[in-house]
């Protein structure tokens, strides 16, 4: 996932505070109070030529004085003498460094000499940099505590086994805080800054890969690095390990200049929301969220299946607890029969058994220990996959509690204990579920919010799997295509590269400008397209250069005069390579297009034609290449689906042509990402199943030559 192991970043054996400062409360002081007093057991060495000792440390003039071991720096000096501090990181085999200190990008063209500065130290030296202008770095395993304020300051944060990269250090660290007063600890923390050397992106791989950890928790207000986040997402699909994705600022994203239909949908937030959609991420908006999902993380028992029995005290809970389960995509299916025989004896007699079963709270003289083995009964059955427990039972909970932990840690299906209220005699019930690792919650939405999160986290994980562990052939190998330096191509030479990769187009004859008078019937099947064939004009209804269903010769010589007359208007520089007589092709119109992205490198977007694809933006996104099972989850997953499928009457469409085009789509881009820049085929014509695909119209555009 990463070029650079960044163990001795968040594990150093010596810590050199360069402008360390004796003022306890001061940027520079406070790192130098939280080292040497928090626990850290490394070297710490103050580094400031105007000092010979501080709080009771050798003071160096400079890091080439500091003693070994020393894997980081953390540099809190003006931003003009950063990058000579870089230099001294360099010569004295420093190898990582936290940048506190601001004045930099940040700030705009104030200090955009210090940016370059920083940049070109960077650029002659090995070393790799956090920051500048960020707050830095906790490992609260080992105490280090490589930073100011907020919860840096804190000695009594509670290690645990989650992890923070954050864009923001003061919203990330107060999450940290907001966390451990809900009982969740995390154990590496780390604030990214300006990300001038080591990204966001780098450090959540990083921190994935490491075994004590169980996810990673990532704040994030922008990335350019589109094609990490695609990796990271796969990796925490392989490692079933979710990335908990905080991401803001996507109202205000722009759309970039596109010359196709297909650049203009794809451009925007679409394509983050797609890599985080298919990759293993879990997407997160509060610090309950963080919490709640915790408790999952650490539950080690995961379902078979999406099959959930309700047991509760109250029938309203139950029926609402059920609502949210569907709302999540869980079943919540009836009793079985044999079920219903186990629990009537041990059941009260006015209770309900369908599921959700409501065992009232009548009829319990045991402490509820009866209460427990209805649901051992339920937990013991076939058609149920996982429980949910609500309502414990008030003021013998504490009591129950501990047979209830014991029955559970007896079976291997998961069980979620929602409380019916917060009241303080259920204290020690809760301590005792807690120590169990049982996750419960007082709301219901927020247990189903998570556990339906992990749910289809899972279901992402099985099946990215099953998909990798199959063997997957191409279609077609990399064909090579004679492509210019840039521009756009015209449709016909467009088509051209499509049919490289076996893609179907309608069949139609180039016309000379100078032949049009002289055109005869010869070799024509009307009705016709009749179009421009100009590489310089890429939309023909904008230029009103299109005319459909010419039914003769005559209509034909009419409609290829207006057409010319139409993109001479519309474009007097355009080249005109002719005119393009078309067959008229039919079926239903969809839009297939791909896009190499900046940050997101190789992208295929799939659409219904028509309103559909540019009113309601009824389209779908997959990072190229991929195969058909990727292809035929594209096709169901637009809101017009059921329009493939054979609507009202209407007969199914040939999906199984229309995939294996998504997918020659995808390998097409992919293998020329390096010089194509979009595709667009609109419209593309679905036949009936058995009958294929056949594109209408193509347009391929070129990267500029300084792109790529």
């Amino acid at each position: 996932m990463t070029t650079t192991r960044f163990d001795r970043l968040f594990s150093p054996r010596g810590i050199a505070l360069v402008g360390a400062s004796a003022a306890a409360n001061s940027v520079a002081g406070q790192p130098l109070r939280y080292l040497t007093e928090f626990g850290y057991a490394g070297s710490v060495y103050p580094v400031n030529p105007k000092y010979t000792e501080m709080k009771g440390l050798v003071c160096y003039p400079d890091l080439g004085s500091v003693p070994d071991p020393c894997d980081l720096a953390l540099i809190v000096v003006s931003g003009r003498h950063v990058p000579g501090v870089i230099d001294q990181c360099g010569a004295r085999g420093i190898p990582f460094a936290i940048v506190l200190s601001a004045g930099f990008q940040e700030i705009g063209e104030r200090g955009m000499e210090n940016q370059r500065a920083l940049e070109a130290a960077l650029a002659r030296n090995n070393v790799r940099i956090i920051g500048p202008n960020c707050i830095g770095m906790l490992n609260l395993n080992e105490h280090v505590h490589a930073g100011f304020g907020g919860a840096m300051g804190n000695p009594g944060l509670k290690a645990g086994r989650l992890a923070m990269v954050t864009q923001s250090g003061g919203y990330g660290m107060g999450m940290v805080a907001a966390a451990d007063q809900q009982g969740i600890g995390f154990n590496y923390i780390v604030s990214t800054g300006n990300e001038t050397n080591v990204t966001a992106t780098e450090l959540i791989g990083y921190l994935l890969e490491r075994d004590d950890t169980d996810a990673v928790v990532a704040y994030l207000e922008g990335s350019t690095d589109g094609r990490g986040l695609i990796q990271i997402g796969r990796r925490a699909l392989e490692l079933e390990k979710p990335v908990l994705m905080w991401k803001v600022g996507n109202s205000s994203a722009g759309r970039r200049a596109a010359t196709s239909h297909t650049g203009r949908l794809t451009a925007g937030p679409e394509l983050f929301r797609r890599a985080l959609d298919q990759g293993g991420y879990i997407e997160i908006g509060d610090t309950d969220d963080v919490v709640d999902l915790a408790q999952f993380l650490g539950y080690r028992k995961r379902a078979k299946g999406n099959r959930v029995v309700i047991t509760t005290l109250s029938g309203g809970a139950g029926v609402l607890i059920a609502d949210l389960c569907e709302q999540h995509g869980f079943e919540v299916p009836e009793t079985a029969p044999d079920t219903l025989a186990k629990l009537k004896p041990i059941s009260p007699e006015l209770g309900s058994l369908g599921n959700p079963i409501d065992l009232t709270p009548q009829g319990y003289g045991d402490n509820f220990a009866s209460y427990t083995r209805v649901i051992e009964t339920v937990l013991e059955a076939d058609e149920f996959d996982q429980a949910i427990v609500r309502s414990a039972p008030g003021s013998i909970a504490g009591v129950w509690s501990h047979g209830f932990v014991e029955m559970a840690n007896r079976h291997d299906k998961p069980i979620v204990l929602q409380w019916g209220s917060g009241s303080e005699r259920q204290e020690e019930a809760h301590a005792v579920v807690r120590a169990a690792g049982i996750p419960c919650f007082l709301s219901p939405r927020r247990s189903l919010n998570a556990m339906g999160a992990m749910y289809r986290f899972g279901v992402k994980a099985a099946r990215f799997k099953e998909r990798q562990a199959k063997t997957s052939v191409r279609p077609i190998d990399p064909q090579p295509l004679d492509l210019p330096n840039r521009g756009t191509l015209g449709e016909r030479a467009s088509k051209q590269v499509l049919a490289r990769y076996g893609i179907p187009a309608v069949q139609e004859r180039l016309i000379a400008s100078d032949q049009i008078d002289a055109l005869t019937a010869e070799g024509l099947t009307f009705p016709l397209a009749v179009k421009i064939e100009s590489p310089d004009i890429a939309h023909k209804t904008e230029a009103g250069a299109i005319r459909l269903n010419v039914t003769d010769v005559a209509g034909l010589r009419a409609a290829a005069h207006e057409v010319v007359a139409a993109a001479c208007k519309y474009r007097p520089d355009a080249r005109i390579d002719g005119v393009l007589a078309q067959e008229m092709a039919s079926g239903t119109e969809v839009i297939i297009g791909a896009v190499d992205d900046v940050y997101f490198g190789p992208t295929v977007m799939f659409g219904l034609g028509g309103v559909l694809t540019e009113v309601l933006h009824d389209v779908t996104h997959r990072f190229a290449p991929f195969d058909l099972a990727t292809a035929h989850d594209m096709l169901a997953e637009i809101k017009g689906a059921a329009l493939l499928r054979g609507y009202r009457g209407s007969p199914p469409l040939d999906v199984d042509a229309l995939a294996e085009v998504l997918v020659r789509v995808s390998l097409l881009i992919a293998d020329h990402a390096d010089r194509i820049k979009e595709i667009d085929i609109n419209p593309l014509f679905v036949r009936p199943a058995g009958h294929g695909v056949v594109a209408a119209d193509a347009l391929v555009v070129m990267h500029e030559p300084d792109v790529r």
